[in-house]
This record gives C-alpha cells, structure tokens and sequence, in this order.
C-alpha cells in the first residue's frame, strides 16, 4: 500500500464563476485515480487545502510530521508548485527511510488542458521504482530534492547543478 497526502495547490483548484477566482474547496485526486484506472491499493488523506505560497514553516512540519507518523514506506504528496522545493527541502533532510515524491499540476485538474493526471500517473510510477529519499516528479522527470527549483520564468522545474 502506498500513502498519498493531500495539501491543495493548483491540481486541487477550481474555477469560481461568480469571482473569476481559482480556489480550493475539495481534492479531486480520487477521479485523478480513477480516470488513469489506478489499479494501486492508496490510502488518501487530506492535510490540508492551501495554496503553497500560503505555505509557512508550520505547515511544512504538519506534513513532515504525517510522513514520519504513516506506517507506508511509498508517500506521494500533492503540493502546489510555488514553493514544492522547499517543502521538499524540509521532507528531504529528515525522511531519509521512505520513497515521497512531491507532484502537482500548473494547470488545475478541472482544466480541458491540464497536466494532473499525466503528472500524477507519473509520480504514481515514480514512487514504486525510486529508492528511499525524497523527489519532484513534474515534466515527466524526476528531480532529487535538494538539486531542484521551479523557474518562475518557464514554469517548469529544473536541476539547480546540472
């Protein structure tokens, strides 16, 4: 069995017609699953619904605290882009025993266009195959946490050190 925590970001969000506004009010990773035919035993849970530039150090250590607590060994974590590689950075120097993986989306799950669902089946793969340690997995690539960052620019992640 393999744990997925919930924390919000752009996979998560909708669009509000009454505001024009993008926000989070439920998860969709369970039709995430469904509509890639996860065959996979998960168990899901939801930490928390938040836009990662919310994101404070608290909330970093919810997270980490959780990973710690579950007894699975393969976490995935679906996290908002904007500051994944720092909550990675955090995850990465303590979960040195278990495979987490980090993944999210630039276009929400509702989104004719959206990545959710290739990025998720992606991360989904990731973590049955990666040794212990803690990973990005967006762009189809996989990057280990302390060597990656998000270029605000390309809106794609990248190695720090190449």
């Amino acid at each position: 069995m393999l744990k997925i925590f919930i924390t919000g970001g752009t996979l998560d969000k909708e669009y509000r017609q009454t505001d024009g506004e993008l926000v989070l009010t439920k998860t969709h990773v369970n039709e995430i699953l469904s509509l890639g035919k996860c065959s996979l035993d998960v168990g899901l849970e939801i930490i928390m619904l938040k836009d990662s530039l919310f994101m404070d150090e608290h909330d970093r250590q919810i997270i980490l605290q959780k990973c710690l607590d579950c007894p699975e060994q393969k976490i995935i974590i679906s996290h908002g882009t904007d500051t994944m590689a720092e909550t990675a950075g955090v995850l990465g120097q303590m979960l040195t025993r278990k495979t987490v993986v980090l993944v999210g989306a630039m276009i929400p799950f509702t989104f004719r266009d959206s990545d959710a669902v290739f990025n998720m089946g992606f991360a989904l793969a990731a973590v049955q195959t990666l040794p212990p340690g803690v990973y990005i997995a967006m762009n189809a690539r996989i990057f280990i946490w302390e060597n990656v960052r998000k270029n605000k620019e390309t809106g794609m992640f990248e190695e720090i050190n190449s």
